[in-house]
């Protein structure tokens, strides 16, 4: 009797492994006599097998355990090398409960003795429906891989159109307002120095204010686009630590094996921008009086840690709806072929970064 719970397509193909002509007949029969509309075609070694395989297509392969030439063994491990994924169901005179059990596990759907087929039908038809579900899955799970891979794409591509818009408007801010700011401190200058004394008060006041509206404009563009980066990873590092002592008080410390680094602009900015979030994040949540900078390049892979003597940030912290600024670390991290972790422990919190680079040459800061 079908068991209707699993709707089959109107015929379907069977690749039987058998040497024994009576058999196949039998099981096509009882196929038959169970309701089921199959066509069958048999093979008896590996050879034809995996030829039959790659020729033609197939729903279900059912096999003999024990073959002149083969076994259901090497029946299921021809099958995996042809990358299909069908249902085995394994139909033998005289199996032991241990092969069973390891033919199972190792992708077997059910495997029945030949004098008892009473469940052939129903066993194959829950086989089919069984590898439609692994299909569907495998379906899904390729899917969202595809998925997730347009997804880093899209974020590379973001966080680098985010970069070089920043390149440029740090350019704008530097070479056009830092020039009219400059043209009109001459021209303030000129008043404070042949303007009647009222007028020089209100220049030398002028001056003050233009004075701060550079320096604020020369952080701008140095937060957009640092230009210490071009003299290098090490040297942005360390200027970038140097600032954050002087405006936290907080103790820091910066190692590294190597005083350059052949880094793209891309990997570069991938390691300013993960110090400078970490660097955040140590005065934000942290409640840390201490942070160590460990940067060492070994087999053209360059490794950073962050620790801080602080309590850190929890799991759930990682994973609040709005906690962006590490998963965009990690993205960033993944679009230059390097990854991050944070892991937690009694001491503080570390924050690691690892990115491929260029052969370095070698030398020693502290």
């Amino acid at each position: 009797m079908t068991d209707t719970r699993y709707p089959l397509k109107s015929r379907i193909r069977l690749l039987v492994v058998e040497d024994e002509e009576d058999d196949f007949i039998l099981l096509s029969a009882t196929l038959g006599r169970q309701g089921l509309n199959v066509e069958c075609h048999r093979v008896e070694d590996r050879e034809a097998m995996a030829t039959a395989l790659a020729s033609e297509s197939w729903d279900a392969v059912i096999s003999d355990h024990h073959l002149p030439r083969f076994s259901s063994t090497e029946a299921l491990q021809t099958l995996r090398e042809s990358g299909k994924t069908l249902p085995f169901l394994i139909v033998s005179g005289a199996i032991g409960e241990e092969v069973a059990v390891e033919a199972m596990r190792n992708g077997a759907d059910d495997f029945l003795i030949k004098g008892r087929l009473a469940r052939l039908g129903p066993a194959l038809t829950n086989a089919l429906r069984a590898a439609e579900t692994r299909r569907e899955r495998i379906a899904a799970e390729q899917a969202l891989r595809v998925s997730e891979q347009k997804l880093r794409e899209l974020s590379a591509h973001l966080q680098t159109a985010v970069e070089e818009e920043r390149r440029a408007i740090a350019r704008e801010i530097h070479d056009e307002i830092g020039g009219m700011l400059t043209a009109l401190r001459f021209d303030l200058a000129w008043m404070e120095r042949n303007g009647p004394p009222p007028v020089v008060a209100r220049a030398t006041q002028a001056l003050e204010t233009l004075g701060l509206a550079q320096q604020a404009s020369q952080n701008i563009a140095r937060s957009l686009r640092p230009p210490v980066l071009d003299a290098g990873i090490v040297a942005a590092l360390e200027w970038q630590l140097g600032q954050f002592r002087r405006r936290t008080g907080l103790i820091t410390r910066f190692r590294t094996n190597t005083d350059q680094i052949d880094l793209s602009d891309e990997a570069a900015m991938t390691v300013y921008r993960t110090v400078q979030e970490a660097l955040t994040n140590v005065v934000k949540h942290s409640g840390a009086t201490t942070v160590a900078l460990d940067m060492v390049i070994r087999e053209s892979v360059l490794s950073l840690e962050i620790h801080d003597d602080g309590h850190g940030i929890g799991a759930a912290d990682l994973d609040k709806q709005h906690s962006f600024g590490l998963r965009g670390l990690a993205e960033r991290a993944r679009s230059v072929d390097g990854w991050l972790e944070v892991s937690l422990g009694k001491d503080g919190a570390t924050l690691m970064l690892t990115v491929p680079v260029a052969a370095p040459r070698t030398g020693e800061t502290a």
